[in-house]
């Protein structure tokens, strides 16, 4: 059995979607600067590490953009040797996807998809790594039911599990001992072929895949399945025998919570892009909702200024409570113009009347009133009605993924107006009736 030298450490990601910051969840988790932590942590004891990403580290949505090629530049700073391709890094074409990974100077694989002039490999079919005394050779396939965006005119899919006999049989006569899989199949897919195509000694998934905590058995390989977003990093320590060929691999996936510090540098990066990003955002020519045309009966959000008129007191207590500070808490993350994170911290988000832009946070900014009792406009039918804040209405921002112990019982005292001033159905006054016949108070 040959010594510490003669093992390999694997640290893998998948499926990332441009998530650079930890995520807003109820404990935070991820985030680049924590994984470049991690890998100098493992880099400071391990004399051989291979950091590898599965693909699908190019954002989800076609806002962001900009977060594609400076994923690629950070993963090039994180050490990350190569990477699969997955539907995101296609979906601003190929061309974009490939001359920035050039750019970068990391290393995209795929196996299955070629180009339509000439049919040559769009990517590297797969890629060898002399490590620790042995051949490493890394290949990536996507799925076949691939939506390629743009790329579509340019890019043709071929059978995963064909590619994959010939990717493993190419790299067996080129004499390499440790055959990894980047994959973008998903875990029933990824499975199934690892299963069917002898060699497939180690299967990182992605493209859609639960989190397991160690790896598990698929073929006469091992699976490890970091889940998505970031949030985990996997690691597959590789022991190699005395001749250099495998002896096993052992799996594990590693939650990057807060116990995990910030690299500085990292951090520094990412704090200049995703200001970068949101000034941009800021700047788009671009409004997420229609503001009710002038004179409108048509129901709409009207401020929390014209709720103070009549309820002072809830106001009040409300300017204790973590609602009153949600816009705050999104600015400090930098997120304050992106889209998915924005409503849930602000009111009436693309709605009428309601939150459009950066430029309407004195307005809609927090969650105010109309985010839990519903709009100005509809006040008489709330107290007519039964005026009491459902559970559901909690649940639309406090999910099992930001709010994983949200139990409207331990959450609500913390909101609550307390009584006798609280939820009680008051008369109505000249403010109420105006709003009531489309019309509001004070120039709102």
């Amino acid at each position: 059995m040959g010594g510490s030298d003669s093992r390999l450490l694997v640290v893998t990601t998948g499926d990332v979607s441009g998530k650079t910051s930890p995520c807003g969840c109820h404990t935070p988790k991820g985030g680049l600067a924590r994984r470049a932590t991690f890998l100098d942590s493992v880099r400071a004891v391990r004399k051989y590490v291979l950091a590898v990403d599965a693909g699908g580290f190019f954002p989800v949505t076609d806002d962001e953009r900009e977060a594609g090629p400076y994923m690629l530049h950070a993963m090039a700073k994180l050490g990350t040797q190569v990477a699969g391709v997955g539907p995101n890094e296609l979906r601003f074409g190929y061309s974009f996807v490939r001359e920035n990974a050039r750019s970068a100077g990391v290393t995209l694989v795929c196996a299955n998809l070629s180009r339509f002039d000439g049919g040559q490999p769009a990517f590297e079919r797969w890629h060898v790594f002399e490590i620790a005394g042995a051949k490493v050779g890394v290949f990536g396939l996507i799925s076949e039911s691939s939506e390629l965006g743009p790329s579509r005119d340019s890019l043709r899919l071929e059978g995963a599990e064909e590619a994959a006999r010939l990717a493993v049989l190419a790299l067996r006569q080129q004499g390499v001992g440790v055959i990894v899989l980047l994959s973008q199949l998903g875990k029933a897919t990824g499975d199934s072929i690892a299963a069917r195509v002898p060699g497939i000694d180690l299967l990182v998934g992605g493209g859609g895949v639960p989190v397991l905590p160690t790896g598990v058995a698929v073929g006469a390989g091992v699976g490890l399945y970091g889940g998505t977003q970031g949030w985990q990093v996997g690691v597959a320590d590789v022991r190699l025998d005395s001749a250099h060929a495998l002896h096993d691999i052992k799996a594990r996936t590693i939650v990057l919570g807060p116990e995990v510090r910030n690299q500085p540098a990292m951090t520094a990066s990412v704090k200049a892009f995703e200001d970068s990003l949101d000034a941009h955002l800021r700047a788009r020519d671009a409004s997420y909702g229609l503001a009710p045309e002038p004179g409108s009966k048509a129901d709409h959000f009207v401020g929390m200024s014209v709720c103070i008129t009549c309820h002072a007191r809830e106001y009040a207590q409300w300017r204790t409570s973590p609602h009153a500070t949600a816009w705050k808490t999104l600015m400090a993350q930098h997120k304050a113009s992106t889209p998915e994170c924005i409503s849930c911290h602000v009111t009436g988000f693309a709605r009428p009347g309601g939150f459009r832009t950066a430029d309407d946070a004195a307005r809609f900014g927090n969650v105010q009133c109309e985010a839990c009792h519903g709009m100005g406009t509809q006040h008489r039918d709330w107290t007519e009605n039964g005026n009491e804040v459902q559970e559901a209405t909690c649940r639309g921002c406090h999910t099992d993924t930001t709010s994983p112990t949200f139990k409207l019982a331990d959450y609500r005292p913390h909101i609550l107006h307390e009584p006798p001033w609280g939820l009680r159905p008051l008369p109505e006054t000249p403010a109420h009736r105006l709003m009531r016949q489309g019309k509001e108070p004070h120039g709102h």
